[in-house]
């Protein structure tokens, strides 16, 4: 373990670790701030020496005041702040986005938890959870023991087990579907941030937090509402489209077994033919026969 200096806040070098009262000059966050960070999952935990002692790591230093920054500017919760600077790889601008998706997801996701001994109590299958869990559709809220699920990811099991109650079960619709109605929503979702990033972001003048917070509504209104609209015509266009493909099975069936026809009607019809030419070529006729001498 790396022995901690004690050095001045100006004279600390990265990868030393130096005391709560040190980093708080140095990033210029109170202690009871920091602290406060690290029981929210934002910090790691310090190294102890003894009961009342602690040392933390100086390169903490730009991302406690990264954290501070973005509580400052953009008014998130520290919950969505982790989120956030999970996505390090952001540009600014897409930091903003994000940040403002995630504060609007969570605004309107249940904040109610279950754990997996709860949720397979309820009904779940345990092998529908592990093939929600192990495909990305559902995950498990981190670092959090037992294993347990909140927000959207158990909406969406509440939705599935209400189906079930419904009558429709896993023969009539298999949970593995999901699979497809994942790759159809991503392609939904890539053209919908494209199209965003290429109109709304550049043209956002500073508003991007709100703008990103109202499209996030309401393109969902609008997800919901226009397939509202598509599920009829959809359904008339597949019933035609099996209606024509039938039609046309069936025409070629019927043409084939008239074409047989047609073919052993001639093939009789030409064997008959021909009986009747060897006989009449075969055959002599009684008055032409003379009496042999």
């Amino acid at each position: 373990m790396t022995r901690p200096v004690s050095r001045k806040p100006e004279e600390a070098r990265a990868g030393e670790r130096v005391k709560m009262s040190v980093l708080a000059r140095l990033s210029g966050v109170p202690a009871a701030t920091i602290k406060h960070y690290v029981n929210e999952g934002l910090l790691p935990e310090p190294t102890r020496t003894s009961r009342n002692m602690a040392y933390y790591d100086v390169a903490l230093v730009p991302r406690i005041q990264r954290i501070k920054e973005i509580q400052r500017t953009r008014f998130l919760p520290l919950k969505v702040i982790k989120e956030v600077l999970e996505g390090d790889e952001l540009a600014s601008a897409d930091e903003t986005v994000a940040a403002a998706i995630t504060r609007t997801m969570a605004s309107v996701a249940p904040e109610e938890r279950r754990t997996r001994e709860e949720l397979l109590a309820a009904g779940m299958p345990s092998a529908q959870l592990a093939w929600l869990r192990g495909s990305g559709i559902v995950a498990p809220v981190k670092d959090v023991r037992p294993e347990s699920y909140t927000g959207d990811d158990l909406e969406l099991l509440r939705v599935l087990g209400a189906s079930r109650k419904a009558g429709i079960t896993p023969e009539m619709l298999p949970v593995t579907i999901l699979g497809e109605y994942v790759q159809a929503l991503s392609a939904l979702v890539r053209i919908e941030l494209r199209m965003f990033r290429e109109g709304v972001m550049p043209r956002a003048d500073g508003n991007l937090g709100e703008l990103t917070e109202a499209a996030t509504l309401l393109s969902e209104k609008l997800v919901v509402l226009l397939r509202r609209k598509m599920l009829l015509p959809v359904l008339r266009d597949l019933v035609e489209s099996e209606t024509k493909v039938s039609t046309e099975a069936t025409s070629s069936a019927t043409a084939k077994v008239t074409t047989a026809k047609n073919a052993a009607t001639t093939s009789a019809k030409k064997t008959g033919t021909t009986k009747a030419g060897t006989t009449k070529a075969g055959t002599t006729h009684p008055r032409s026969r003379r009496p042999a001498r």
